[in-house]
């Protein structure tokens, strides 16, 4: 057997190619869109893809199954479980396996076994593993989507909180509590292999290693240690992070399908005064540069999202779908940009320009922690953009909070000041709020250091 693990870190992504060597042939479990990684590796390997497996119904990256079968007529083996809500549409012209609790499909000599785990999502599925072709008999691993991850499970209130389905959150952990009983029952000895690791937004306390087994994660898995299913959904539900607003537009774009890569149009490279027409004209363009060499010199009313690994999660934030927009961006790194902007859907990238094609006119100031009582006394407006947990964890008096990813959608909270601060936890987020809210005309600044600095400087 052979095994291959996949990991995005702009989207803290896992995913896995497994083979059948005696056969030759493989399948994809949760694939990323930009499946050319998952091809090399099996022509590396001398092994044909024959199939695409997902979990659930993502809602953080575009999956890549469509893309696979497209490029290899692979079967699509997807859940069918879950209410008239959560079935996959669009399948013309594919093979697709649906699957329910208990069936069970080889790909070569490999078995996979559906086990329903519904919580996350109520169409939810995992998938045992035996090599039989090893000559084993019994399972080996599960891969457990966004079920079960390493030191925590998947969270249940997304289809409430992004999708707007109200009463989800309950249901949902009421379902996951359910889940986790049946997970308890499984060996010990079975490895378990998740879709994302530290930094997802589907759950709050994901670990930073790839893989566990079951028996680590009955003993030290937090959400494992509840023996009532009250305590249990009470725990679950607090205290998870603000789930970004693309989330709502992926669970729709992967349950009935995107274009194919191959089908969008081409993104253009223009001369530097063309996008700056398209500032002036009100069209988006987001500067890709380093925080540092953005706020020494920019161009007027461009946003400012560094090309780092939290770029996918912000553009997801910022960027309209539907509207085509614009960025200022090194040639060497446009191919990687393309690549994570597509994998959560956006499309619409409609062209770029270099940094030194363009004739930057604008800076913006930064303040020490220490200076701010100052300012506020002076007038001045504290915006702190941290996600809720941190903010009610310890904020700096007077000041407003709206957390970066909904500051294009809340400007008119913003009271009228001559100076307006931002802030965050570190300086990072607070140096792209401080670029949103000049692009809105208003007089921002960035504070250094964040809240991190204010604590250890300025709170005695």
């Amino acid at each position: 057997m052979l095994l291959r693990y996949f990991y995005d870190e702009k989207l803290a992504h896992a995913s896995y190619l497994v083979g059948c060597q005696k056969t030759g042939e493989a399948i994809v479990v949760d694939p990323m869109r930009n499946i050319t990684p998952y091809l090399e590796t099996a022509k590396k390997e001398g092994i044909h893809i024959v199939g695409a497996l997902e979990t659930h119904i993502h809602a953080d990256f575009v999956a890549g199954s469509r893309e696979i079968a497209a490029e290899t007529s692979a079967t699509m083996y997807i859940s069918d479980e879950g209410d008239e809500n959560w079935k996959y549409e669009n399948l013309d012209g594919i093979t697709a396996q649906l699957l329910k609790d208990g069936d069970s499909f080889p790909i070569g000599n490999l078995k996979f076994e559906v086990m329903h785990t519904p919580g996350h999502t109520p169409e939810s599925i995992s998938f045992l593993l035996t090599d039989q072709g090893g000559g084993a008999d019994k399972p080996m691993g599960i891969f457990t989507g966004d079920f079960v991850f390493v030191g925590d499970v998947g969270r249940p209130d997304l289809l409430e909180k992004a999708a707007g389905i109200v009463g989800t959150s309950e249901s949902g952990a009421k379902a996951m509590y359910q889940s986790i009983e049946k997970f308890k029952q499984l060996p010990d000895y079975l490895q378990v292999w998740p879709a994302h690791g530290a930094g997802s937004a589907c759950g709050k306390s994901l670990g930073a290693v790839p893989s566990s087994t079951v028996g680590y994660e009955k003993e030290f898995n937090w959400a494992m240690r509840f023996s009532d299913e009250a305590s249990f959904m009470k725990a679950l539900l607090e205290g998870q992070p603000e789930p970004p607003r693309y989330f709502a537009v992926m669970k729709r774009v992967n349950k009935v399908g995107v274009p194919l890569v191959h089908e969008l149009p081409a993104v253009k490279k223009m001369e530097g005064d063309i996008i700056a027409n398209y500032v002036s004209n009100g069209h988006l363009v987001v500067d890709t540069r380093p925080s540092d060499s953005f706020k020494v010199q920019h161009l007027e009313k461009t946003v400012n999202v560094p090309f780092d690994a939290s770029f996918t999660n912000w553009m997801g934030w910022i960027v309209d779908y539907d509207t085509p927009f614009y960025l200022i961006a090194e040639d060497e790194e446009i191919e990687a940009i393309k690549i994570a902007l597509r994998s959560i859907g956006i499309d619409n990238l409609a062209g770029y320009a270099i940094p030194e094609d363009v004739k930057f006119n604008d800076v913006y100031e930064e303040i020490e922690p220490k200076d701010v009582r100052e300012y506020l006394q002076q007038g001045a407006h504290l915006i702190d953009v941290r996600n809720l947990t941190e903010w009610e964890a310890g904020h700096i008096e007077d000041a407003q909070h709206i957390m970066l990813g909904s500051l294009n959608r809340r400007i008119e909270e913003i009271p009228q000041a001559e100076q307006v601060i931002v802030q965050c936890q570190s300086g990072a987020r607070s140096a792209i709020g401080t670029s949103i809210l000049r692009r809105h005309g208003i007089n921002a600044i960035n504070m250094i250091g964040g809240y991190n600095r204010y604590e250890s400087e300025v709170v005695k």
